[in-house]
């Protein structure tokens, strides 16, 4: 279903974008396919704020593509980049990756047991897998290629030839104080520019080497040890000899940088390159992005340099997960996109970031927040297929279930997700005891497979199994607590009565949920269908004692899943067991 821009009033933000790419792109370059572009750094887990950095304009390219228009999104891998660190929590690497600090990342080992060839292979897999399951259609650039392949060998001499142009450009923020990182920044693909920012002298790999032999901005990977620990120590434009010296092997040599392919365009200038080069005319930036002296800001200048211009695009902002503090791809233990789509499926992922202007901060939850989060996608579900829902409500909606190319596979019969996740806590994947309660929830309208009800199932199973900790599981009791039982109250008695007395005949999750919220309103004197207008308020506070009594008879805790699954769950012989009849 097409959507299309009518004013800024009515249109979501992404249409916003979409008229504005489309307007600039027939400027720039009329006739020829719209551009947008993504950078990531496979330096190590890709986490899901840097999926920020493909999403934004993935939803623009795509909305494009919907209005007829041929679109390229290119994912830039910056594997050519060095080495900086190792990465803290990632499986199969330990202390002596160290040694391959200052290597291109295509030249670093693989986390042992992994499958791939090098280090940047096994991230940037993991990651087009997860954005091929979220639907997201790119055209992947590794830079490993693009640079010993020759195909910017043009592109380095004219920076080398214009290199006191943007020395020049460079040297209007060298004397100003390095930006403090912001509490809520995040890095899109700029390692070299946080470091700087951080003050750790890393400011001659930002921006180039400078020394007695001048400005350079380029770094050539050393011929012996293969790091970029290198100084250009001259070079001669006629003839484009390049000598440079190795501080971390002491190796030196001269080569004919025409000829030579062993290196890259520092980061502040081989950006900028590249908007050029590909002709991007809408690419996002990270918050670090906005401080002055950052690359987006001085690319911006340098792009005119290689007779490009820089790209419209907003900058983003930060992502965080419920109960995490700010992601970095420099630590482990962060959420990847993959991570996330064993919890929940392509679609509810896709709308939130779809849902939010990208200058707007959002949190994915790992945790009980996940249970809300589906709750409301499917609300908003139910008010599209009505015809409620509001126009930025249905546009949000329609980027998350489809693509130009077609509808993303869903779940043909979306069951609750909390309702599914209690199922799956409970029986602790018993697939036939999981079909039973299933199939009890409307016995009017059972299940006949739990195919019907996959793939939410395995994302609410997954996420029973791997973010619940085991003290919140729910264990139903083996036999009935008789202590308990024989030291209630006549109210406690007769209210458990009450419960068993209705069960055969309210045994679906709807008659449940009547029957249990109904028990104390019925010994108070209420009919049991009374609205809580029509209730006082003490009768809230016999709910919840309610409640917690049928909590401890049945799995011996204060809380556990909702009381009417609960209850489905457990099956009516055993709940009439443990409640003592």
């Amino acid at each position: 279903m097409p959507i299309v821009a009518q004013s800024t009033e009515t249109t979501d933000w992404v249409s916003r974008f979409a008229d504005e790419v489309i307007e600039e792109s027939e400027r720039r370059a009329p006739g020829k396919p719209v551009v947008v572009a993504s950078g990531l750094s496979p330096s190590g887990p890709i986490h899901l704020g840097n999926l920020r950095e493909v999403m934004t304009p993935h939803l623009v390219a795509d909305e494009i593509r919907r209005r007829g228009h041929q679109v390229r999104h290119l994912i830039s891998w910056d594997d050519y980049d060095r080495y900086r660190k190792v990465p803290n929590g990632v499986d199969g690497v330990d202390a002596s990756w160290a040694e391959h600090i200052g290597k291109p990342l295509t030249s670093v080992p693989a986390p042992k047991g992994s499958a791939h060839p090098n280090w940047a292979e096994h991230f940037k897999v993991a990651m087009a897998d997860a954005l091929a399951e979220m639907g997201v259609e790119f055209d992947g650039i590794s830079q490993t290629a693009q640079y010993t392949s020759g195909v910017y060998r043009e592109q380095i001499l004219h920076a080398m030839r214009h290199r006191g142009d943007i020395d020049a450009i460079l040297d209007q923020y060298r004397t100003r104080k390095a930006p403090a990182r912001k509490q809520q920044s995040q890095k899109p693909v700029d390692e070299a520019e946080l470091e700087a920012a951080e003050g750790s002298g890393a400011a001659a790999e930002d921006d180039g080497s400078s020394g007695t032999a001048g400005y350079f901005p380029y770094k050539p990977y050393c011929g012996r040890c293969g790091k970029d620990l290198t100084t250009v120590t001259a070079y001669d434009d006629d003839t484009t000899e390049l000598t440079y010296t190795c501080t971390a092997c002491g190796f030196a040599e001269t080569v004919a940088l025409n000829e030579f392919d062993r290196g890259k365009l520092v980061w502040k200038v081989d950006w900028p390159m590249r908007w050029a080069y590909e002709g991007v005319v809408f690419e996002p930036s990270g918050v670090d992005h906005s401080s002055p002296g950052s690359s987006f800001q001085v690319g911006g200048q340098i792009v005119g340099i290689f007779g490009g211009e820089q790209p419209i695009g907003p900058m983003y902002a930060f992502v965080g997960i419920s109960g995490m503090a700010k992601m970095s791809s420099s630590k482990g233990g962060v959420p990847t996109p993959g991570d996330a789509l064993k919890i929940m499926e392509p679609q509810l992922l896709r709308w939130l970031y779809a849902r939010r202007r990208p200058n707007q901060s959002f949190k994915i939850a790992f945790d009980q927040e996940i249970q809300r989060l589906y709750d409301e996608w499917d609300k908003l579900d139910a008010k599209v297929a009505d015809g409620s829902a509001l126009p930025a409500d249905i546009a949000a909606h329609s980027r998350a279930v489809r693509t130009a190319a077609g509808e993303l596979p869903r779940t043909p019969r979306p069951m609750p997700y909390r309702t599914l996740a209690s199922v799956a806590d409970i029986t602790a994947g018993a697939e036939a005891q999981t079909l039973r309660i299933l199939s009890e929830l409307d016995p009017a309208d059972p299940l006949s497979s739990l195919d019907e009800v996959r793939p939410r199932l395995d994302r609410a199973e997954a996420w029973i199994n791997t973010h619940v900790p085991a003290d919140q599981r729910t264990i139903v009791r083996d036999e009935a607590d008789a202590e308990l039982l024989k030291s209630l109250d006549e109210q406690s008695q007769q209210s458990l009565r009450l419960l068993l007395d209705g069960l055969a005949e309210h045994w679906s999750l709807d008659g449940l949920t009547h029957l249990v919220y109904g028990v104390p309103k019925v010994q108070a004197g209420f009919p049991a269908d009374a609205t809580p207008k029509e209730l006082p308020a003490e009768i809230k506070t016999a709910q919840r004692s309610f409640f917690a009594l049928l909590y401890h008879l049945l799995v011996g805790r204060d809380t556990g899943p909702r009381l009417p699954t609960l209850l489905l769950a457990v099956g009516q012989e055993r709940v009439r067991a443990l409640l003592g009849e």
